[in-house]
């Protein structure tokens, strides 16, 4: 054998020794008033931007995609991505978090929206400053992020400079 292949592992075991993060997907969407939606699961003690874990092998574009029409009922079409987030590990959760946040533009008919019951309790429109109350701190930032990337035609990045956190079992993801 030559030196080069004593010193680097084979291709499947470099890729299985690689670290790792969760991938969260999520879609703004808000209403001709330009007030942001917002789900209440019911497994989690906060509201969030409407979306989820992205699959195995999933785009987190086509996770937005899906998850608004699971959780919504909704088909919209997928607009810009706005906002990328990443969060360190937290809690229970021990790898980061990487959240992305598409436009899925603006909800003129609201009676189109239905509850997935399984998983969210409620759906609800918030003005902009209201909304980003509703989550926790550690993703409150996306909600004003969003709104300037939308406006400003630019995706923002939001490194994570997130305030202290106890261990949490409620960890936010989307």
């Amino acid at each position: 054998m030559d030196e080069v292949s004593q010193t680097f592992l084979p291709p499947a075991e470099w890729y299985a020794s690689l670290p790792t993060v969760h991938v969260s997907a999520c879609m703004l969407l808000t209403d001709d008033a330009d007030h942001v939606l917002l789900v209440k699961p019911n497994y989690r003690s906060y509201w969030a931007v409407p979306g989820g874990i992205v699959d195995d092998g999933e785009p987190p574009h086509l996770c937005a995609v899906r998850e608004v029409g699971e959780e919504l009922g909704l088909q919209v079409r997928l607009g810009a991505l706005l906002v990328v987030d990443w969060a360190p590990p937290l809690g229970d959760r021990p790898r980061p978090m990487m959240n992305f946040i598409f436009d899925g533009g603006i909800i003129t008919d609201p009676s189109r929206i239905r509850l997935q019951t399984d998983e969210l309790d409620a759906a609800q429109f918030w003005p902009w400053d209201e909304a980003a109350t509703k989550l926790p701190a550690t993703t409150a930032a996306r909600i004003p992020a969003a709104r300037a990337a939308r406006k400003n035609q630019q995706t923002i990045f939001l490194p994570a400079e997130q305030p202290d956190q106890p261990d949490q079992p409620d960890q936010p993801f989307c």
